[in-house]
């Protein structure tokens, strides 16, 4: 419009105001405009803590970060450039690693943008006996299996949490699993029927003793052999019939027992 004093409208293909930049030269910040982010694209990141369940090549110099989190659950991130030498991720990202970490919502999709990391535990102890990494790895593909992503997941960041602390307190122990699965289980609501007389006494008063009790109790449980097996075949049954499988590892990871 010709008129005085009405302003034009939004350039045609442009999706901001129009200024006119004439006027605007000269003009110092206000106290409250200088105490914005430089960067507009900060504003938008979340924070949080989490651990990191499985790491992935995405191209010749990124990953793709799977998290663990409560307030935010299972998180898919890209690390861009972590495959780098010089890189700002570079010995910040290995399993069960826990970090607080900045990452930026995807506009579209579940694979956002990882922006900066700090390790707060890198659970070192871990990595001292192969059992206590092939126990960890089953974790990880339980919690992938039976649960959402981008759902809030307090009880099983817990339960994790509270898992890789226990597991290099100790030898290396089959009932490790069998807790973490009946507790995992439990939290999503599928915990199983105590009175099920499909399990003999023995092995009922073992699945509720390692589904309720505290890790530094279990290590301490005395079972006979043959509720130990019953246990065994009950959850893998459990598992199949409720989730559809087994996660991979299962054998691995109870060594044989």
């Amino acid at each position: 419009m010709s008129a005085a004093g009405v302003r034009p409208g939004p350039r045609a293909g442009v999706g901001v105001p129009w200024f006119n930049h004439q006027s605007i030269r000269g003009l110092r910040p206000s106290a409250d405009s200088r105490s914005l982010p430089s960067n507009p694209l900060s504003a938008l990141a979340e924070n949080t803590r989490g651990f990191v369940l499985r790491l992935r090549p995405l191209t010749d110099t990124s990953l793709i970060v799977h998290w663990l989190t409560a307030e935010h659950g299972r998180l898919a991130t890209v690390a861009k450039g972590a495959r780098q030498p010089k890189s700002s991720f570079a010995g910040k990202l290995d399993l069960a690693f826990e970090c607080d970490f900045a990452f930026q919502r995807a506009r579209r999709g579940e694979l956002h943008n990882l922006r900066e990391v700090s390790v707060v535990d890198s659970r070192p102890a871990l990595r001292t006996d192969y059992g206590y990494l092939t126990q960890l790895a089953y974790a990880v593909a339980l919690i992938e299996q039976v649960t959402e992503i981008d759902t809030p997941l307090p009880e099983a960041h817990a339960l994790f949490a509270d898992f890789v602390s226990h597991l290099p307190a100790r030898p290396v122990q089959p009932r490790n699993i069998y807790a973490f699965e009946l507790k995992l289980l439990a939290g999503q609501g599928l915990a199983p029927d105590l009175n099920d007389r499909a399990l003999p006494p023995g092995a009922r008063l073992l699945v509720g003793q390692l589904q309720t009790g505290a890790w530094a109790e279990i290590a301490t449980l005395r079972p006979a052999a043959a509720d130990v097996r019953a246990v065994r075949q009950f959850l893998q049954g459990f598992l199949l019939h409720h989730t559809g499988r087994v996660p991979r590892g299962r054998a691995e990871a109870l060594g044989g027992a």
